[in-house]
Order: C-alpha cells, then sequence, then structure tokens
C-alpha cells in the first residue's frame, strides 16, 4: 500500500549549538588548583606520574587543546594534571543525539606504558553495551577488551583524543545493538535483527533522555554552563524529534537534520515505547521550562494518558486468556475449600 511521505525538519545541530557556544565555553580549558574537584571519580586515588608521564600529559593537552571536535569537551585541573574530565555530544543520527555524556579520565602512574583508565558517568543507567551502570567503559584501545592487536592501546601512538573519539564513533553509534559481541556478525538488515536494534534503539533513547534529566538537575562540576546553554538551545530539537518517535513517524536513529518518514504510525513505534516515553516527556518538557526554555515554537503532546492507556492495549487476546484462566483456577479453588 502506497504510503504519504511526510519531512520533519529539526533545525540547528551540533555545527549551529557550537557557533552559539564557542565565545563562551572553550572546548579545553585548564581549571585552578583552588577549585574543588572532589566529585571527580579518581579524585581520591594516587596521583603521582613519572617524568616521562608529565611530558606526555602536557602533550595531550596541547593535542586537546588544538584538535578536539566541535562535539567534545574537556576540562583540566592545574593541580591534579593526572585528571580529566570530557563530555561528548551524542552524534545525530543516532539514539544518543544531543545527549551530554560524561567520562572522568585518569592517567596511571605507569602512563602512556598503560592506557588511561576511563569512568563513565552512567547516574544509573546501561544504555549501551559498551557504557555499564558501574562506570565501566568496555573499549579495545582501553584494554578493557580483547579485541585485535591494532585496536588495543600503543604507547608510543595512542593518544587519549583518540580514545574520546572512539567511544563517539564506535560507541555511541547508530546501531548499538550490534555492539553486543554475540551479536556484532548477525545481518544487520535482515528483519528479526533489524528488529532488535530497533526495539534496543528505543530503550537507549528513553535511557537517553533520562540521562539528560539527570545532567540538568546534577551536572557534573565545571560544566554547569555547558549544560544548561545545550539544553536552552537543544530543547526544542530534542522534543521535536520525541514527537516524531512517539506519533510513530520515524524510527529512532534516523537523520534528525531532515526525517523522512511515512504517516503510518503504527509501524514504527510500539505501544511499550509509547508508554514508556511518554512519562520521560513530561518531566523533559518540566525540566526544559525550568531551565529557561520557553518551548512556545513546537507542539507539546498531551501524554498524561500515555502510560494507563497504552498497557489497556498491551492486553491481548492471549494475556485475556491467561487472566481468565488464573481467575477461574482460584475461584474454582475457592469453591473446592468452601466445600470442606
Amino acid at each position: 500500500m502506497d504510503q504519504e511521505l511526510t519531512e520533519i525538519r529539526v533545525e540547528g545541530g551540533i555545527e549551529e549549538q557550537t557557533q552559539q557556544q564557542g565565545s563562551e565555553f572553550k572546548h579545553f580549558d585548564i581549571i585552578t588548583t583552588e577549585n574543588d574537584i572532589k566529585d571527580h571519580h579518581y579524585f581520591s586515588s594516587s596521583s603521582s606520574l613519572s617524568s616521562a608521564g608529565n611530558v606526555k600529559v602536557m602533550k595531550e593537552w596541547r593535542i586537546l587543546e588544538r584538535n578536539l571536535p566541535d562535539s567534545i569537551y574537556v576540562r583540566a585541573y592545574e593541580g591534579r594534571i593526572d585528571l580529566l574530565r570530557a563530555v561528548i555530544i551524542g552524534p545525530t543520527g543516532t539514539p544518543y543525539h544531543d545527549g551530554l555524556f560524561f567520562f572522568d579520565i585518569k592517567f596511571p602512574s605507569d602512563y602512556p606504558n598503560s592506557p588511561p583508565k576511563v569512568y563513565y558517568r552512567s547516574f544509573g543507567h546501561r544504555l549501551n553495551p559498551n557504557l555499564y551502570q558501574n562506570g565501566f567503559v568496555c573499549l579495545s584501545l582501553l584494554n578493557t577488551w580483547s579485541g585485535n592487536e591494532n585496536e588495543k592501546w600503543k604507547p608510543t601512538q595512542s593518544t587519549i583524543l583518540q580514545v574520546l573519539v572512539s567511544i563517539q564513533g564506535l560507541v555511541l553509534n547508530a546501531k548499538p545493538y550490534f555492539n553486543e559481541p554475540a551479536f556484532a556478525n548477525m545481518p544487520k538488515n535482515s528483519r528479526p535483527w533489524k528488529a532488535n536494534s530497533l526495539s534496543y534503539n528505543r530503550n537507549a533513547f528513553i535511557l537517553s533522555c533520562k540521562t539528560m534529566l539527570c545532567v540538568l538537575r546534577r551536572p557534573p562540576k565545571f560544566f554547569e554552563e555547558l549544560a544548561v546553554q545545550h539544553f536552552l538551545d537543544r530543547a526544542e530539537a530534542i522534543l521535536t524529534a520525541c514527537n516524531a518517535y512517539i506519533t510513530g513517524q520515524a524510527n529512532i536513529g534516523g537523520q534528525l537534520t531532515s526525517i523522512t518518514a511515512a504517516t503510518t504510525r503504527t509501524n514504527l513505534t510500539s505501544r511499550t515505547f509509547k508508554a514508556s516515553m511518554g512519562i520521560v516527556y513530561s518531566q523533559l518538557v518540566k525540566s526544559f521550562r525550568e531551565n529557561g526554555s520557553s518551548l512556545e515554537n513546537i507542539e507539546i503532546l498531551d501524554t498524561s494518558n500515555y502510560h494507563l492507556s497504552e498497557a489497556k492495549g498491551m492486553c491481548g487476546p492471549f494475556t485475556w486468556f491467561i487472566l481468565v484462566l488464573i481467575f477461574c483456577l482460584g475461584f474454582g479453588l475457592i469453591i473446592r475449600e468452601s466445600n470442606f
């Protein structure tokens, strides 16, 4: 059956956003010693570095200052040169788009012979096979995964910039379901695996939105200004995407700068996603407004009854059969006991 196609455009993007923020928030900066950095995951660990390690870290700083992409920001600490904090903006065309993902980094005492330690600030959410709730980052370049030898950390060649770009490009990708080693070699375009991937993307996007809420409420230290400005700039774009996903006009993971999607909605969304996303959506709207966004240029969906009506819709014939069977068995037991 022919489907009428509609085009949904989301204005802005990383390029436009960076132009707005560029003069206000540096991509790389050094925090002075008088500032409190106790919220850093590795703050309490030893800060000793060899002389060779010190030289290497200074080189890393120069590389970061000159070469960071528009979508990655890093803070170094004058009094603790063994520590860094970085934030990666989720790439367009992935379930992580427009999210802010924070990482605490430590150069070990034998750096660069050993790779840096990287801790993901998950806020309790497992939104990617490589990023664990406990902060563990699974990546060959960090020697935390047994990848090919040419993918592992090389003391004379590898850099922290490569680590950050790898996380952004290889981990926060369009089809993270296939990051799982057991699924990595499966046919990505075959119907069952494609469906599994889409289901994973829906859940990843919900968790990404929950992470946005956590960042807005508790932005990591020294990135408060960035978090406020980022979500001021991107609030309407994020909600426009949410509208398209919830109403079934687009699949998660499509290019948001120009989504072309079918208006036949039931094929592109699921009842469980709509129910779960409805709750998060209303929280996003509230948080964005509290952050200063007027949201006057976007339609705000009424999702107040989604979790109730959709839950009812999820009770298909088989579910009702099971419920009736349980009721009859229970009623039968009651009658039997009463006869005794």
